[in-house]
């Protein structure tokens, strides 16, 4: 059971080991861009091309779901960034449980955005945590876990990129100790426990009063989805990269024809480096300022 790019790498880690993969559960159908064409979510995709049966129930609290989930009789239900709660008559069905892929060293940022979260919070590690799913939210005992560090440079897409890998490495060891009877669950200390909410269109124009550290921790735990934006000359400018210059520049100068500056709120500076106009494509900031009057940034 999962749905998008990060659950997909997990998949893919199932259907090339020896454990059989049954049936696949994902979210429904989107219609995504300017046209609205259907979009097929990355684990729908995967499992069509292996032939795998495909199920999208909108909710799971349904009959024909828990009939479904009889009928397949798992000896196993794997979860990884599926989007639905799963309810306690599906939970209790498994011989072996149900067990989830989390991306974080639980119980810290539990919750559907635990890779932004972490970075924006300025965080030196993350991890990834399989757990023995329970009715609670990421709250069931630690099968196996394991720390990813986090350089200061490293953006919120290329994390999610190193902790999928490392899920896909982690969940077929876990299944085959589960299987053998080597691994058995320990208790979450929930003391320790944090939550990491859904990031919010609100939260992803970018506030230059804070500190440069807080400003680039913001900007590159949102890269490259949903992307942080702030307004030059009225319009929108989605940033994408960005690093901090220690020497103090005015707001919305450009000390060369291939740099923007921008002072924070601590008097440092940031520099943004890749941008996104509005109506335009990803660029890097030279190719953006060419020829461009620069008017305030907010």
């Amino acid at each position: 059971m999962g749905t998008p790019d990060f659950a997909a790498t997990i998949l893919l880690s199932l259907l090339q080991s020896r454990h059989e993969v049954a049936a696949v559960f994902t979210r429904p159908d989107k219609r995504k861009g300017r046209n609205r064409e259907i979009v097929f979510p990355p684990v729908k995709t995967l499992g069509i091309r292996y032939k795998i049966p495909v199920f999208q129930p909108p909710t799971l609290k349904s009959a024909d779901v828990l009939e479904t989930l009889e009928r397949l009789n798992p000896d196993c239900v794997t979860v990884a960034a599926y989007g639905l709660i799963l309810p306690k008559d599906i939970l209790a069905l498994p011989k072996y449980g149900c067990v989830n892929v989390h991306a974080s060293l639980l119980p810290e940022y539990r919750g559907a955005a635990p890779i932004n979260r972490c970075i924006m919070d300025g965080s030196k590690e993350s991890g990834v945590t399989i757990m023995q799913m329970d009715e609670g939210l990421d709250t069931g005992g630690i099968l196996l876990s394991e720390r990813v560090g986090i350089p200061d440079s490293m953006t919120a897409s290329e994390l999610h990129d190193v902790l999928a890998k490392t899920g896909a490495r982690l969940l077929p060891e876990a299944l085959d100790k589960l299987e053998n009877g080597g691994l058995s669950a320990v208790a979450q200390d929930d003391s320790l426990s944090s939550y990491a909410a859904k990031i919010d269109k609100s939260e992803c124009e970018i506030d230059f009063t804070k500190p440069a550290r807080d400003v680039c921790n913001h900007i590159r735990a949102l890269a490259d989805c949903p992307g942080a934006y702030t307004f030059v000359g009225g319009k929108r400018l989605k940033v994408y990269r960005a690093v901090i210059r220690e020497e103090t520049e005015r707001a919305g100068t450009a000390p060369s024809p291939d740099e923007l500056t921008v002072v924070c709120g601590d008097k440092r500076t940031v520099s943004l480096t890749q941008v996104q106009p509005e109506g335009g494509r990803r660029m890097k900031i030279e190719d953006f300022l060419r020829g461009r009057d620069i008017g305030n940034i907010r």
